[in-house]
């Protein structure tokens, strides 16, 4: 029956169930979250007037510049994102459609998300200041350093505690700034043995940071091509595997010597 349609029927009728689940579609939520460039704090100063990083058992120094935790802000678990939503974050660079799940592991249950974010953001102070003293051979017996960061969680702001931390005590190890003076801006997941892990949402990231006045991007490397996709005018992005190398890198770019590597 359907073989002798002549061609504008055929069109028509195996359309009608395509309409169908367009409308469907549109009608339906989706399992996507769109997030957004969110805020940026300096770890080097404070938070809600409350110093980001304080330090006890060691002289601390005065430091200049800044440097900036960056953040994506996305649409919550429980939030109703349907096709329309889906398609006009899909082509605005200023907007990214992510899987629900790659944003909110740990389900839909807003209070088990919150639990989880603060403990991932626990357990990423805690690395980072294991890696910061480690990596100035300091002992966490006689240093402490606590992390004040209100309203974020998850682990992504590691890599600048790390830095924060390390400025504070010991600069660029020669009286100067790891920061030069400049606003530079990061992300990055940290281990206690200073491994730099990739986060999700760079490219996001690098104009929240551009935004807030940053010339310089700390990047993990594995995410360089994502950093680079979208990357605002005016940002120089430094990949980062360790932070030894963060450090490394800085100090080259504040002193005008050595190599800064480049995505």
């Amino acid at each position: 029956m359907f073989s002798r349609l002549s061609r504008p029927w055929a069109v028509v009728v195996s359309a009608v169930p395509v309409v169908g689940l367009i409308v469907t579609a549109v009608a339906a939520p989706l399992p996507f979250s769109v997030a957004q460039p969110g805020m940026t704090a300096n770890v080097l100063g404070e938070d809600k007037g409350t110093p980001v990083i304080t330090i006890s058992g060691a002289d601390v120094r005065e430091t200049r510049g800044q440097l900036r935790m960056t953040t994506i802000e996305a649409t919550g678990p429980d939030a109703r994102v349907g096709l329309g939503d889906v398609l006009d974050g899909w082509w605005r660079t200023d907007q990214a459609v992510m899987p629900r799940d790659s944003v909110y592991p740990s389900g839909d249950n807003l209070k088990e998300i919150e639990r989880y974010n603060t403990e991932q953001m626990r357990q990423s102070q805690d690395a980072a200041t294991e890696a910061a003293l480690s990596y100035l051979k300091l002992g966490d017996d006689d240093v402490k350093v606590t992390l004040e960061l209100a309203d974020v969680g998850g682990p992504s702001a590691g890599l600048l505690f790390s830095l924060g931390i390390v400025d504070k005590l010991d600069g660029d190890g020669s009286g100067g700034d790891l920061t030069g003076g400049r606003v530079i801006a990061g992300t990055g997941t940290i281990d206690p043995d200073g491994t730099v892990g990739p986060v999700g949402g760079v490219a996001l990231k690098t104009q929240a940071a551009r935004r807030d006045g940053a010339t310089v991007f700390l990047v993990p490397k594995a995410e360089c091509t994502d950093a680079k996709s979208d990357l605002p005018e005016g940002l120089r992005l430094i990949p980062v595997t360790t932070l030894k190398g963060a450090v490394e890198s800085l100090v080259a770019l504040e002193k005008g010597s050595g190599s800064v590597p480049s995505c």
